[in-house]
């Protein structure tokens, strides 16, 4: 490629000529070098010309996590259009309506999804649809594609250019379309190196689903900035994943707690050889210390990033060094981006205090698609409003406590879920804990906690109130205690409060 650095994919290109026969991504016994992954970039690139993909357009990729889909990222990158990774996880109405909003020119489908897309390939007939591979009848191959030669990039700078669209994953309402810019995720990439102090020698794996940033994101797109290995698993496995890190000798991995706590489940857990790794990263929710600390007995330090879909979404962030010190902390601000802590008046909050948390920063994204209301009440004067409730501890490091629409209020008193269930995920009979606010006439909220019990283990609703006895004011103790199997959540491991609200509210109407 000629021209200058002005792309998220120059990056590919310089490593394959500095290093052509590096393993840049391992997946499913394929092997791909950088060599080869510029090279599918060019070829995704002259395949989306010949779609007659241009500038600002958006090409919509629904499958599960596929190499193919980081080449069209960066195909994306060049051509500075703009790629919208579909959650394969959404009913058909879901993805209807997040068709309707995005409207892309076109739609690339894997086979494991083109029966499931019938239906929306006739609701949206403009939208040039193609099959990944193995094309059924009358559908496009993409694999067989003839591309057209893609001219080469303006030489302006594309920082400012679009590059993603992420939707929310709805967890507190309708999803919306993030868009976030090339420079987004080159400085979002530069915070990753620094917080896994990531270099050409690591090797990454990637579990998580790349339809979110934290999948895309915090490890996978800044490995191969870094020229680092990824390991790329479709879907997450805990023991595909557990054997990857002893055969692949994985120095780096995220896990949501969700995960992580399915790898601790296996037998051979105790037994797996984790010498390779440097640290494991996790987040996506609220992380308690006595989880922190289960991990760190396993001989691995846990760090923890903060962030959103809307940050790209490294916002702050802990250091290796700071693991242990630190336990339960979110972290610093990241090395390029701002974190301030205001009150409901916008006053800054001094350490100590619970407000909500802002962020500024060049990883912010550029607004939300087609929403310019709600792209202003989240953007103000630079700052991003995030709606999650916390502080800054007296070092400066940041502690989540809530989000702000999960605050319950119960008699004027406001109330953060957090606290209570850190305090049961102490239990060793306890596996999962989630405070809930719901409708009180009396008090207008009611705090209500839904538990998980480990295998084998007894708690009354009387036992689980007595491990909170003492320990929190009164007004906080729940007036209902609901056992589940296990919690509603999203991909990445968020509780879906919303559906846990309604199911509470019917055993409660039930009884």
């Amino acid at each position: 490629m000629k021209g200058e650095p002005v792309d998220l994919a120059y990056p590919i290109e310089r490593h394959a000529a500095f290093a052509p026969s590096k393993t840049a991504i391992r997946f499913e016994g394929e092997t791909l070098t950088y060599a080869d992954l510029a090279a599918r970039i060019r070829q995704a690139c002259g395949k989306l010309t010949a779609l007659g993909i241009a500038a600002g357009d958006v090409i919509a990729f629904l499958g599960f996590n596929d190499p193919e889909m980081l080449a069209l990222l960066f195909a994306c990158a060049r051509l500075r259009a703009i790629l919208l990774p579909m959650n394969w996880r959404l009913a058909a109405e879901e993805r209807a309506r997040v068709l309707n909003d995005a409207k892309p020119r076109a739609v690339l489908v894997a086979a494991d999804f083109v029966e499931a897309v019938q239906t929306q390939r006739a609701q949206f007939p403009l939208a040039k649809w193609l099959a990944l591979s193995g094309a059924p009848v009358g559908w496009p191959d993409w694999a067989t594609l003839t591309p057209v030669a893609a001219a080469e990039p303006a030489l302006a700078s594309a920082h400012d250019a679009a590059v993603l669209l992420c939707y929310t994953s709805g967890s507190t309402g309708l999803p919306k379309g993030v868009v976030l810019t090339q420079g987004a995720l080159f400085y979002n990439a530069l915070n990753s190196v620094h917080m896994h102090d990531l270099g050409a020698a690591d090797r990454v794996l990637t579990t998580l689903p790349m339809f979110h940033v934290g999948g895309l994101n915090i490890q996978t797109v800044p490995a191969l900035h870094a020229g680092a290995t990824v390991t790329l698993h479709a879907k997450f496995d805990p023991l595909a994943a557990l054997d990857a890190i002893e055969r692949d000798r994985i120095t780096l991995a995220v896990f949501v707690p969700a995960q992580l706590t399915a790898m601790m489940k296996l037998p051979r857990w105790n037994r797996a050889d984790l010498s390779s790794l440097r640290m494991l990263t996790t987040g996506s929710t609220i992380i308690s210390e006595a989880f922190v600390r289960s991990v760190h007995e396993c001989g691995v330090p846990l760090i923890q990033v903060y962030g959103s879909t809307e940050t790209c979404p490294i916002a702050a962030y802990l250091l290796r060094e700071d693991a242990e010190r630190k336990a339960g902390a979110a972290g610093l601000p990241a090395l390029y981006c701002a974190l301030r802590i205001v009150g409901v008046d916008g006053r800054e909050l001094a350490a100590g205090e619970n407000g909500e948390i802002l962020v500024r920063g060049p990883n912010v994204m550029q607004g939300y698609w087609n929403a310019p209301e709600i792209t202003a009440k989240s953007l103000r004067d630079g700052w991003y409003h995030s709606g999650d409730i916390g502080h800054l501890d007296a070092d400066g490091y940041l502690h989540v406590v809530t989000r702000k629409s999960d605050m319950i209020i119960s008699g004027g008193e406001n109330i953060y879920p957090a606290e209570i269930e850190n305090i049961l995920l102490e239990s060793s009979a306890i596996v999962d804990a989630c405070v809930v606010g719901c409708p009180d006439d009396r008090w207008g909220e009611a705090v209500v906690v839904a538990v998980v019990l480990k295998p084998g283990a007894r708690l009354s609703a009387a036992d689980v109130l007595a491990l909170l006895e003492g320990r929190i004011a009164r007004y906080k103790l729940p007036r209902l205690v609901h056992f589940m199997e296990h919690l509603p959540r999203t991909a990445l491991g968020k509780v879906q409060r919303e559906e846990l609200r309604a199911a509470v509210a019917a055993t409660a109407t039930a009884a």
